[in-house]
């Protein structure tokens, strides 16, 4: 099991790339780096890859609608040659609220789009000349408009061909398609103790129609970290995150995380934190999230307790362990896990 750690995408990225030096000398493996509605990732990302020297970056995530799969497939590329051939492209559909409201696109065929997208990106890399149509049309046929476009293939030469394609999902189609296609997964709200009841069918499905090149699927979850007697008092830093995906983040009928915690089991629970976060009771919200949430999505307590909440990521298929470090020795934490680890 490896482990990595998400930037920080709400704070100022110069100081979190500093910070990232230090944690890539305690043995952080990766580094994830989000853009939601905020700075866009991809500059971040170079910026990582001119001050360090050995850790992934990965994307978490660019989603399919902000970008053409060429411009995506191209920015994998320049980041893996500026790297050395250190980025992942992590990918998803994000939500009808961030896509309609922020990108000003319909939020259609997201599932479709992932998959093209996906294939596009595989074939830039190899430097096919690229000709496809589907929901994207590559070069736009007169049809459509188009006048003067040919199929093309990448001018410059990537430094992988294989870049690794991680993608966020969580809906059951959506995770079958990632089990099929994709090198990683990106889950989010992961609790390991219940993961295989909500996903397990999703991921044998797709696993069936997986090639054998792509190799295991990989899976990336974790939480808050902290060790100590009395950290288990940080697993409260949870609360308000979880509050946001499950009661804000997006409306009634149309929140993914929300359907997710019912899936769960929450479902009285999950209405209560939305009913409280859209009636703009965004502290209430996070006191409505249970407590059992809040400790299996964390690592936070004693030496031993820890341990056993990385084992358990670990059997519930996690080969990635995402760590949020909490307390005044993030760089501690992360060379003590990682020692666990290997």
């Amino acid at each position: 099991m490896e482990i990595s750690l998400q930037l920080d995408y709400a704070g100022d990225p110069r100081a979190a790339c500093d910070a990232a030096v230090a944690l890539e000398a305690a043995g952080l493996d990766a580094l994830w780096v989000a853009e939601a509605w905020g700075f866009d990732s991809p500059t971040i990302m170079g910026y990582l890859a001119a001050r360090t020297e050995r850790l992934a970056i990965g994307s978490a995530i660019l989603n399919v609608f902000s970008r053409t799969p060429a411009l995506i497939a191209q920015t994998a590329a320049g980041l893996d040659a500026v790297s050395g051939g250190r980025a992942i492209l992590g990918l998803g559909a994000s939500g009808p609220q961030v896509v309609e409201g922020w990108h000003g696109m319909a939020y259609d065929k997201p599932l479709a789009r992932t998959r093209e997208t996906v294939d596009i990106c595989r074939r830039v890399w190899r430097r096919e000349t690229v000709e496809h149509h589907g929901l994207f049309d590559m070069p736009l046929p007169p049809e459509k408009g188009g006048k003067h476009g040919k199929p093309l293939k990448i001018l410059t030469r990537p430094v992988r061909s294989d870049i690794p394609v991680f993608l966020a999902s969580l809906g059951p189609a959506n995770v079958a398609m990632t089990a099929e296609i994709a090198d990683g997964w990106l889950p989010h709200l992961f609790l390991p103790e219940k993961a295989h009841r909500v996903w397990g069918e999703a991921l044998a499905k797709g696993t069936a129609k997986r090639d054998p090149a792509l190799g295991p699927l990989r899976t990336v979850a974790g939480g808050i970290l902290a060790i100590g007697d009395d950290a288990a008092r940080f697993r409260d830093k949870a609360r308000p995150q979880i509050a946001l995906y499950v009661g804000g983040m997006g409306a009634r009928g149309k929140n993914f995380y929300n359907d997710l915690a019912v899936a769960y089991g929450y479902e009285k629970e999950a209405a209560e934190i939305q009913d409280l976060y859209l009636a703009g009771r965004v502290r209430d919200a996070a006191a409505a999230v249970p407590d059992e949430f809040c400790e299996l999505m964390t690592l936070c307590g004693p030496e031993g307790y820890v341990r056993d909440r990385v084992e358990a990521f670990r059997e519930a298929g996690v080969t990635m362990l995402n760590v949020a470090p909490t307390g005044s020795d993030p760089v501690r934490l992360v060379e003590t896990v990682k020692n666990w680890l290997t």
